[in-house]
């Protein structure tokens, strides 16, 4: 086993509040600068960028993880990560049958298909930035199902949290961690929060410009990287871990 660094948390030029410059082959590069061996890329309610990221990230030695961040009824945001394009391809399809409005790029911004070469293949018309008409639980339902990782996304923030939207973290729920950006909170949220030190805490960039990733990462210690060897980490198991 050794350390893997990971940024579990990367939009592409498919969200519309992404800079239009993170293009799947920009955003391998930039990791691959940042030293990052592991990266998860969760664009807005869609995943039509994330076989052109593994693509590019093959060239690079970076294991490349299709998700997605579904933003919930309650406008709870989630990080769905997945082992395969096809999971999150499958996650993708019960999303959009969820999904209401149309974009309107003069206001939200473009949403960008590209693929590995920094060519457009098009435009998404779906409003991605909205709420999906399905509720946080049943989105975790739904991952789970799938086989994904459900990582509460940015619970230190005071807007599209769990904790912001919520108030507090369910004990019934069955995620597999939270999200944080400032590592040194960890400890006072994990006072101040009940059912914090229950969960696995992850740091992440929740990168929007090339310049943001790699500037929150996790360390995990693995065998492999993978979905399974990150959600053994989770749990402690066979000398997996999350290394903070």
């Amino acid at each position: 086993m050794r350390s893997f660094k990971a940024d579990l948390h990367i939009h592409t030029c498919l969200s519309p509040c992404a800079d239009l410059d993170m293009s799947p082959k920009a955003i391998v590069k930039r990791s691959a600068e940042e030293k990052l061996d592991i990266i998860a890329i969760c664009d807005h309610n869609s995943a039509e960028n994330v076989e052109a990221c593994i693509r590019a990230g093959l060239k690079h030695g970076i294991r490349v993880l299709p998700g997605m961040e579904v933003n919930s009824r309650e406008e709870v945001h989630t990080l769905a990560i997945f082992e395969t394009a096809e999971q999150a391809l499958a996650m993708q399809e019960t999303v959009y049958l969820h999904v209401k409005g149309t974009n309107r790029p003069d206001v939200f911004g473009d949403q960008v298909v590209a693929n590995e070469f920094d060519e457009v293949e098009g435009f998404n018309d779906r409003l991605l930035i909205g709420a999906v008409n399905l509720g946080f639980r049943d989105v975790i339902k739904e991952v789970r199902r799938l086989g994904g990782l459900t990582i509460a996304s940015h619970v230190d923030r005071p807007s599209y949290s769990l904790l912001s939207q919520l108030g507090f973290i369910p004990p019934d729920v069955e995620l597999d961690a939270l999200e944080i950006f400032h590592k040194n909170k960890r400890e006072e949220m994990c006072r101040d929060v009940p059912g914090m030190r229950d969960l696995p805490v992850v740091s992440s960039s929740d990168a929007h410009f090339l310049s943001d990733i790699g500037r929150s990462h996790t360390v995990f210690f693995l065998e492999a990287p993978s979905v399974e060897e990150i959600r053994m980490a989770f749990s402690g198991k066979s000398g997996r871990r999350v290394e903070h």
